[in-house]
């Protein structure tokens, strides 16, 4: 029988998380991750109907087999994981205990680089601080359902992350589209200005 999933009470470690790609050997402390973060962030959600047992199957069995995953582990084990698989960012899960010390932020930044051309994710419309986060991270909100496409059957929605051009992409981009009077370089449109 497996017994019920704790937290441990310290996370981190000297040298803070390191971030790998995991291997199926992490199927049981991203499934506790996954388990705890969810509990803790989203109440609001019915109770679990799967046992520890049949999460970890599903990690093992699914996400690791379909998805391109990373954990970041301190010296007390998995703290956090991210799943991408094709442009989906399918989850990104935090213990409770390492939320707000940047962790979250270098996950998301692996995936952002294993996709440079963008990723998309869906978020629950009440998980208001997972929309906050990516929304610092340059996400948008490019859809709303009312749940009926979750089994949560809880509103959510889908938000995009596109990378920006660098500033010198997008000056020669305008450069080539309008060049301006002889000699004078284009001035960026207002639309495109910060």
């Amino acid at each position: 029988m497996t017994e019920p999933l704790t937290e441990p009470a310290d996370h981190t470690g000297p040298a803070g998380p390191v971030i790998r790609e995991a291997v199926p050997a992490d199927a049981a402390g991203i499934a506790r991750t996954h388990v705890l973060s969810r509990e803790a962030a989203m109440p609001y959600l019915p109770p679990r109907k799967r046992t520890d047992a049949q999460v970890e199957a599903w990690v093992r069995d699914v996400v690791l087999a379909k998805a391109t995953v990373w954990v970041a582990e301190t010296a007390d084990g998995i703290v956090g994981y991210a799943a991408v698989e094709d442009d989906l960012l399918d989850a990104l899960y935090l213990l409770p205990g390492t939320r707000r010390q940047g962790i979250g932020t270098l996950l998301l930044r692996r995936a952002q680089a294993h996709r440079p051309g963008g990723l998309s994710l869906f978020v629950f419309q009440r998980n208001t601080d997972a929309r906050a986060f990516y929304t610092h991270h340059g996400f948008t909100v490019a859809d709303t359902d009312d749940g009926s496409r979750n089994m949560e059957h809880e509103p959510d929605m889908t938000m995009r992350w596109e990378p920006r051009p660098a500033p010198e992409e997008l000056a020669d981009g305008l450069a080539a589209r309008d060049p301006g009077p002889a000699g004078t370089r284009a001035t960026a449109p207002e639309e495109t200005r910060p």
